[in-house]
């Protein structure tokens, strides 16, 4: 659904969490206060709860931290801003990484960043729905073109992306969490966040990546309904109830974007020991699930390339590029 005009300011009044009067909402919207309840009940829709009490009017019933540039760019460093050529924040989009990949087709910048309130078919790895409601986590893609070598050359990129993002998270004292081969971030055997990463170009040349991140900060149970894993939100793990979305996009950028620009020179070499300490799944059972097959036994670890290593009941290891790991209790 697409978000009007009305919507958008009967969110943004709401957003502190506050009671606000039916009188107050229609004379900021130039409405009626039958309109007023009408604009209200389109919020669900949206993933937005609110509740409404006699001689207070209406409120939210979480409060929302809208993202503002200006807000994001006061928690980026001098830095991570050279990279970025554009910025573009979409209250409503069918997702981040096809918008990107869209705009690469037709010569976006290297540098363009994306985020969004809302997405209406946001993706996870193969295809999956990514869970999106509107105002409450991280939807973010970055666009970036690598010069030479090829699509080849960027193995290991979800990664080293991963690596940047747990560093992030350990600016706000977020310790107990993971990574899962290849791109998962995880918490208590549940998972905080995805990485998508969807590359296009020559097989030797130029090349394109969209780097995706969705990252949970707030789920609710309803929302949650149609996920079919274990998961868990920012929330949950430190028992706080407001995040500061901005200044966390802003520290999210300043982690991410030096790792891109240096990945076509460093390689996954250069966060092969540090996503190492960061294994959830090493020496657990899990199941590897390829295009053909399903490979039972115990993660082995990554190689030096990045390449998962799983032990086979035998005693053998086997060595994989690509597929999609889970725990065997999953």
């Amino acid at each position: 659904m697409q978000i009007s005009d009305r919507q958008k300011k009967i969110i943004e009044l709401l957003a502190d969490g506050e009671f606000h009067s039916g009188t107050e909402l229609a004379e900021a919207l130039g409405v009626s206060r039958s309109a007023v309840w009408k604009q209200l009940n389109g919020l669900a829709d949206l993933g937005l709860g609110h509740s409404g009490v006699t001689g207070k009017g209406y409120r939210l019933l979480k409060p929302l931290e809208l993202l503002t540039q200006e807000l994001i760019y006061q928690a980026v460093n001098a830095q991570a801003r050279e990279f970025i050529s554009s910025f573009e924040i979409h209250d409503h989009i069918n997702s981040t990484n096809s918008y990107l990949m869209e705009r690469s087709q037709n010569n976006a910048s290297s540098g363009l960043i994306c985020l969004a309130e809302h997405q209406t078919a946001g993706r996870g790895r193969r295809g999956r729905h990514w869970v999106s409601p509107y105002g409450s986590n991280i939807y973010l893609s970055i666009l970036w073109r690598f010069q030479q070598n090829g699509p080849a050359a960027l193995s290991g990129l979800s990664l080293a992306i991963g690596v940047a993002v747990i560093r992030a998270l350990k600016q706000y004292q977020i310790y107990d969490i993971g990574l899962k081969w290849p791109n998962d971030i995880y918490s208590q055997g549940k998972k905080l966040g995805g990485i998508l990463v969807e590359v296009s170009g020559e097989n030797d040349g130029p090349c394109v990546a969209v780097i995706g991140l969705g990252l949970n900060l707030f789920l609710s149970e309803a929302e949650a309904q149609s996920i079919t894993q274990a998961w868990t939100d920012l929330t949950k793990i430190t028992g706080q109830n407001r995040w500061p979305r901005n200044k966390l996009v802003g520290s999210l950028l300043n982690h991410l974007l030096p790792v891109i620009a240096d990945f076509e020179n460093a390689g996954i070499k250069a966060y092969v020991d540090e996503w190492r300490t960061y294994d959830c799944l090493k020496n657990n059972p899990a199941t590897l699930l390829l295009a053909d097959r399903q490979i039972d036994g115990i993660a082995g670890g990554i190689d030096d390339r990045g390449m998962l290593m799983m032990k086979n009941p035998d005693g053998t290891v086997q060595v994989f590029a690509s597929g999609e790991v889970s725990f065997s209790a999953e």
